[in-house]
């Protein structure tokens, strides 16, 4: 089994939108382009294997880093994957869009 320091962590929708509030997080949402353009969290930004390479240039690998998907299941997949490119502090939001448009509706941006 990984420890802490080779795994990513889970983190819920509550403590993402607490976070968002004082920059504490970098989010990376992994959803489709059309999906992601239709509505996401306030400042995420979204992450394709077409634009992987531009993304891991731009990002802080030492920010703590939130992974989305649609339901918080292939999020977690993408959260390993940071970590092993050095990425220090990364977790995969349970319940993944889905569950922040539900509890946070007013909150969603469309691009």
């Amino acid at each position: 089994m990984l420890d802490n320091q080779t795994s990513f962590k889970h983190i819920n929708v509550e403590q993402v939108q607490l976070g968002l509030h004082d920059d504490s997080f970098a989010v990376i949402d992994i959803r489709d382009a059309n999906s992601f353009t239709l509505g996401h969290i306030p400042g995420a930004i979204h992450l394709s294997n077409d634009n992987l390479s531009a993304v891991l240039r731009e990002l802080d690998f030492d920010k703590p880093t939130v992974v989305c998907c649609y339901h918080g299941i292939s999020s977690q997949q993408a959260a390993q994957f940071l970590i092993s490119q050095d990425f220090s502090e990364v977790y995969s939001m349970d319940g993944g869009f889905e569950q922040w448009q539900n509890t946070y509706p007013s909150t969603v941006e469309i691009s």
